[in-house]
């Protein structure tokens, strides 16, 4: 521990003290006369020690906060996507095949087509401009004449034939029955009902309401042969075997010529207005029960694609599918223009197939009428429901029909992924 310093001076003052002390004491030995030492003053007491300088009693100052930084610029947001710039995803031109020759049936796809169209007049074959409400997406579109353009094949068989095709017309019990060897993916549905009818003359048979009364009495059905309808029918029981005659060419002189004692097939967007109008021998109505509701609700001309090109259309499918359940609505809105497009096109292809203004305007109104084209059983048009698909498999399959397992499996067949459940009527 360290010494203050006053209490080493008091120290060193005593010894001093004692020291002196010691010499007087010397000479009063030795007798000398003398006076003794004065003694030595009290040492005077240490100071007393500062009191330390105060602390500051005021706080030291908060020092300031730093300016904060500034905000950064927001970055620009990249312009938003065109949904009807198809030209940096589609090919072009997006080419569809159809079932048939053209007819309102197929008003969607011609509605699509823009000013300045060509034909060829050999191939049957519609090209031009790929427009959605006016708006020139970009791209072409080619429209193909099925039917005997391409021999009558099947959709799905031209489709392995041309790769070039993009999409075609399938319909879903061709998708179950051929998909083993040709399998399709539909992507959209232009037609919510299929315009398949099995008609009679209700002046014949006046208790006639549907399929099944004719399966009643037994009366002949004149169909084309293979028809999926007839054996899912007969395998029900709605009719029998022993009526079904296969020999139907597609044209009128065998009903009217048996004076409607036979019954047969054909189209409910046609049929009713032909026989009244056009075949003066007939000149009057005819009665009809949709394929659809007589038991087997098949979505015919479903816009279809090869399922292996499914990631390489997606960015195209996207946009296009949208545009195709726009031009369906836009279609039934004002169908002049498209109907007169229609009409000009089998004219100027001159094959047998007629097509007059007047049959367009029945089948549009009868399309509407009917529910052929409209919205399933939600808002939105152009969607396909599974339940549905999966009762017609089970049908056909149910008929004897040989069908791939892969084809069971109706996610197999159709997909909504690119439906816009916005859009609808």
């Amino acid at each position: 521990m360290k010494t203050k310093p006053w209490v080493r001076a008091l120290c060193a003052l005593a010894v001093l003290s004692l020291i002196a002390a010691a010499c007087g004491d010397d000479d009063t030995d030795d007798g000398a006369a003398g006076t003794s030492a004065a003694p030595a003053e009290e040492p005077a007491a240490p100071a007393e020690p500062e009191d330390p300088e105060p602390e500051p009693t005021t706080a030291p100052a908060e020092p300031e906060a730093p300016e904060p930084d500034p905000e950064p610029e927001p970055e620009p947001e990249a312009p938003a996507e065109d949904p009807l710039d198809l030209a940096s995803v589609c090919p072009s031109p997006i080419i569809i095949q159809t079932d048939w020759f053209p007819e309102s049936e197929h008003g969607a796809m011609y509605q699509m087509v823009g000013e300045g169209w060509t034909l060829d007049t050999d191939n049957m074959i519609t090209t031009g401009p790929l427009v959605a409400g006016g708006v020139d997406t970009g791209v072409d579109i080619e429209i193909r004449a099925g039917g005997p353009a391409i021999g009558f094949a099947s959709g799905s068989a031209q489709m392995t034939l041309d790769p070039e095709i993009t999409l075609a017309y399938v319909s879903m019990d061709e998708a179950v029955i051929l998909g083993g060897d040709t399998p399709t993916l539909s992507v959209v549905a232009p037609l919510e009902k299929n315009p398949q009818i099995i008609q009679w003359d209700p002046e014949t048979y006046p208790d006639v309401t549907g399929v099944a009364d004719l399966g009643e009495l037994g009366v002949t059905i004149n169909v084309f042969a293979g028809g999926t309808f007839i054996d899912v029918f007969v395998n029900e029981g709605v009719l029998s075997a022993d009526q079904i005659d296969p020999s139907y060419d597609g044209g009128p002189a065998r009903f009217i010529a048996e004076g409607g004692a036979i019954a047969q097939q054909g189209f409910a967007s046609e049929s009713p207005y032909s026989y009244e109008q056009v075949y003066p021998e007939w000149s009057k109505p005819i009665a009809f029960e949709l394929i659809h509701d007589a038991g087997l609700p098949i979505y015919s001309q479903t816009l279809a694609i090869r399922p292996a090109e499914l990631d390489t259309l997606r960015p195209c499918l996207a946009k296009f599918v949208p545009i195709v359940q726009q031009a369906i609505l836009d279609f039934a809105a004002d169908p002049g223009p498209t109907n007169a497009m229609i009409v000009q096109i089998v004219a100027d292809i001159g094959s047998f197939w007629q097509y007059s203004p007047g049959l367009a305007q029945f089948s549009v109104d009868t399309q509407i009428e009917l529910g052929l084209i409209g919205n399933g059983p939600d808002d939105t048009v152009g969607n396909m429901e599974i339940d549905r698909i999966q009762e017609v498999i089970d049908k056909i399959v149910n008929a004897g029909f040989d069908v791939h397992p892969s084809r069971t499996d109706p996610n197999n067949l159709v997909t909504n992924e690119f439906i816009d459940e916005s859009i609808g009527f």
